[in-house]
């Protein structure tokens, strides 16, 4: 039954077919026809939420939204956001790197009243696509610029996924509100898993880079941190690579769990850091028809996005139990080389908004634990070599250059090496290696008892009808930056606040975001 909203509203909650829930006029005569009323009774009908229901016979989408019968609250859309003009600002803060991390730590420290300069190694959004293109077609990786680094970071062109499940860090609405203000869709405050798609994600990310320059921060690109400025335990600003000194009340680091050199340097300068276990794996790559069958049990998914899963499975191999899971599942998409130094191949996922291609595909990985690592000879920068090690290895199999080592699923689980290989969406191509040369034999057991296990839960998904490209190593960061639980700051190294996913504390664009804002109120109570 509908129910009174202090607004003034009436909230419905409804299923419907496809056909009629992403029918605009469709969709409109049938909330309110559950409420009651009939077309020109109500002011206006606003969508709140939108999931795909797909556990039943077929498919059906639950709507959820609220029914003015007079004007609508100004609130519902919004600007919701005003930023002040902090050029003269007292405080500074410096943030490194901008991603989403280190973009919302700027916004969030401008409305505090705090003057950011944020810099980037990388470039922004439109010089960077050359670079990317670079890739694809020379085989180039620029250390600097690539699908890991340069303006937005790792997201902007791969994918642009918003779902996350760490809603007890931060307001995730305000992180999607700030979003759409900068010119997302508004569909991101609707979907039960909001996406903006790698096509659109990176004019956001410049209407953002705006805001803070037109609110009197500054945004530095192609500004590479080399070393960092300490005395007395306290750390006051960073070097840059052209030698430039760079000083501030407080420094941000939110560099992105790709950013070995930070790394290196901070454990060359005798900062603490910390070994910490991540995930690695392979890419899967099936025909989207397949998933979209599979998931709705319909010949064709008409007018439904395109199907995505979720999948994980324990997995014992020795004495060793371990979850193999999916990870950063990209329907409608493509692989992406995701390498950032020359002699190694990474692979990522990517979907435009649309997610109109033939592929899908997902990470599926295997955690990886610190017993696995080599931590006597690397200390805490030995799940970073173990990382590396692999990924030099894939290149070196497949050829050496950002061609791919690939494999037949259903080879892959007879260990058999596949004699050809099938189409795929990663532009630089693939060759066929034994995935098992590149993974080694433990990691490559516990993917093999994954891939059996989901094969008896999606038809025909563990076969040859899909195939595996590796490496997927960037699932998130083999190194942790500790921070004071409450404070956020470094609990040796103060003017310090470790950042997002590169530190350790997210694992995607709005947990980033929100971790970022988080760092900007931290550096204000130390203030």
């Amino acid at each position: 039954m509908p129910s009174p909203l202090a607004s003034g509203a009436q909230e419905i909650e409804l299923l419907l077919p496809p056909e009629q829930a992403y029918d605009e006029l469709a969709r409109y005569e049938a909330l309110l026809a559950a409420a009651g009323l009939r077309p020109g009774q109500a002011d206006f009908v606003h969508l709140r939420k939108r999931s795909v229901d797909a556990r039943g016979r077929q498919p059906l989408v639950r709507l959820r939204a609220d029914i003015y019968r007079q004007r609508p609250p100004a609130d519902l859309f919004g600007p919701w956001f005003s930023f002040p003009d902090v050029s003269q600002a007292r405080r500074t803060v410096l943030i490194v790197g901008a991603g989403p991390a280190g973009l919302f730590a700027a916004l969030r420290a401008i409305e505090l009243g705090i003057r950011p300069i944020v810099v980037e190694r990388g470039k922004d959004v439109r010089t960077r696509r050359r670079d990317l293109a670079a890739i694809n077609k020379e085989h180039r990786v620029d250390p600097d610029s690539n699908y890991c680094f340069g303006e937005g970071g790792a997201g902007t062109y791969s994918d642009g996924k918003l779902y996350t499940r760490a809603t007890k860090r931060g307001d995730v609405q305000r992180i999607l509100r700030l979003l759409v203000q900068h010119g997302a869709t508004s569909d991101i405050l609707v979907d039960a898993h909001p996406h903006i798609g790698t096509n659109k994600l990176p004019a956001v990310v410049a209407a953002l880079r705006d805001s803070v320059r037109q609110a009197g921060g500054q945004v530095l690109f192609e500004t590479r941190v080399d070393d960092l400025l300490i005395s007395e335990n306290r750390l006051h600003g960073v070097v840059t690579a052209a030698g430039q000194e760079l000083t501030a009340d407080a420094v941000i680091l939110a560099t992105g769990h790709s950013a070995r050199d930070i790394y290196e340097l901070l454990h060359r300068r005798g900062v603490l850091i910390e070994a910490k276990p991540f995930a690695l794996g392979v890419r899967v790559e099936h025909p989207q028809q397949l998933i979209d069958q599979a998931q709705y049990r319909r010949p064709d998914r008409g007018p439904l996005p395109a199907a995505s899963y979720a999948l994980v499975h324990q997995t014992q191999v020795g004495n060793e139990q371990r979850g193999v899971f999916s990870f950063c599942m990209c329907p409608g998409g493509f692989i992406v080389p995701a390498a950032t130094a020359p002699g190694e191949v990474v692979v990522n996922g990517m979907s435009p908004s649309r997610r109109d291609s033939r592929f899908a595909n997902s990470g599926i990985v295997a955690a990886v634990e610190l017993r696995d690592m080599d931590l006597r000879q690397h200390g805490p920068l030995a799940g970073l070599h173990l990382q590396q090690q692999i990924e030099q290895r894939a290149c070196q199999l497949a050829g050496n250059s950002q061609k791919a080592p690939a494999q037949l699923l259903g080879d892959f689980l007879k260990q058999k090496t596949s004699a050809q290989l099938l189409e795929t969406s990663y532009q630089p191509g693939l060759v066929s290696v034994p995935m098992d040369e590149v993974l080694g034999a433990a990691l490559a057991e516990r993917l093999r008892q994954g891939f059996a296990n989901f094969g008896r839960k999606i038809p025909s998904y563990a076969t040859n009808v899909a195939q595996i490209v590796g490496v997927e190593s960037r699932t998130s960061s083999p190194v942790r930056i500790p921070r004071d639980r409450d404070t956020l700051e470094h609990p040796t190294l103060r003017g310090l606040f470790p950042c997002g996913e590169g530190a350790g504390y997210a694992g995607g664009i709005v947990s980033a975001a929100m971790d970022g804002e988080r760092c900007a109120e931290a550096v204000l109570a130390v203030f």
